[in-house]
């Protein structure tokens, strides 16, 4: 499997500054992903903190 470009700290900011009102389209534009790329990860990550992700990614 591939390694993404982006860390798990990166993609729950990127999600997070979504929930607070920025627009998906300006988040995809600075990150430089597509928003299919967005939407997965929001299917992915939703509602996860930085921390949850770590113990995740530990088991």
């Amino acid at each position: 499997m591939r390694k993404s470009r982006y860390s798990e700290h990166q993609i729950v900011s990127a999600l997070k500054r979504a929930e607070e009102g920025v627009a998906v389209k300006d988040i995809c534009r600075e990150l430089g992903i597509s928003t299919a790329t967005f939407y997965q990860w929001r299917s992915k990550y939703g509602g996860l903190e930085a921390s949850d992700l770590k113990r995740i990614k530990d088991l």
